[in-house]
This record gives C-alpha cells, structure tokens and sequence, in this order.
C-alpha cells in the first residue's frame, strides 16, 4: 500500500512506487494487489483485513533521522515505536499496522524511505527517486522469483539488474 502526499515532495514516494509496481506487475499470473493508499490509508484497512491477505506492506517517507533516500524496513512493533500517532496521515502507520495485525490473519511491515524534502509543489528529489528505483527492481524481482519457487515454472520477469542492468552495482543506501 503506497501512502502519501504527492504534492509534498518526497512525501509521494509511497504513491509513486505503489503506482509503478502495479502497472510493472499486473501481468503477471497472481500479481499482488497493489492499493494506492495516499493521505487517507485507513479507507482501505477493512479491505485489507478482508481479503484475506498474509501481509500488507506500507510504503511510505519516514523520517527516521537518516541520510536522505535511506530505507527501513520495519514490522509493526517497530512502527508502533518508529511511527507514533504524529504523523502526516490521519491515523499513524503504527496505528494501522495494530489495527491489521489485530486481525490475526495478516502481517503488517513497513518500507520506509528517509526523505530529503517535504515541501509542497515540489517532486520527489534524486537521492529518494533513485532508491525508489531500486527499491521497485528488488519488489518486482523478489514478488517473481517468490512465484517461480511456488509453481516451479518461470514467470516473465525483468532480470535486467541481476545482469549487469543499471542496478548491479553496490549501492549504499
């Protein structure tokens, strides 16, 4: 579930990728459902808890006092901890994350990109649109090699990071 305001610079992060891995992956035979959340998340929470999904993964801009573009990945004791009920959203991650956990049939997890910028009617920066890249390679790639494990067959995947594509190189988030 990408989260965010799009007009708030880096703050669209979570919508964009949300955006991105759905048009890269509805192809896809059991493609993931992707929701685009934006600044109301909470709307979806009971569709969610519904479906019947394992895990609900939150993307979104988390200031966690990092460097600029770095990533946590988080589960929901960390979000509770990392994500207080201060927030850009009416309802914080960590709230939500409880709330679908609460359920007792799906997990909630967070990847969180520390942004450089949240000033309104500005796009995302460099730095935080280039871990968004590579942050939307390794979901594609991780959601269909999971799949090929499943089925045993090969699924149409895009490997051009694994062979020496933009994204083969060490990055130091």
């Amino acid at each position: 579930m990408g989260v965010g305001n799009p007009d708030c610079g880096d703050d669209g992060l979570g919508m964009q990728l949300a955006e991105s891995l759905a048009k890269r992956l509805e192809h896809l035979p059991n493609a993931p459902v992707v929701i685009d959340g934006g600044m109301n998340p909470e709307r979806y929470i009971g569709r969610v808890i519904d479906g019947g999904f394992d895990t609900l993964v939150f993307l979104d801009a988390v200031d966690f006092g990092a460097e600029p573009g770095s990533v946590l990945v988080a589960d929901s004791k960390e979000m509770a901890s990392r994500c207080p009920q201060i927030s850009t959203h009416k309802i914080s991650l960590g709230v939500l994350a409880g709330w679908v956990e609460a359920s007792g049939n799906t997990k909630a997890r967070l990847i969180g990109i520390q942004p450089e910028s949240l000033k309104m009617g500005q796009e995302l920066t460099p730095k935080v649109q280039k871990t968004l890249e590579i942050i939307e390679e390794l979901l594609c790639n991780f959601w269909c090699e999971s799949k090929q494990r499943a089925s045993g067959e090969m699924a149409p995947c895009d490997y051009e990071w694994m062979a020496g594509g933009p994204y083969s190189t060490k990055v130091q988030l």
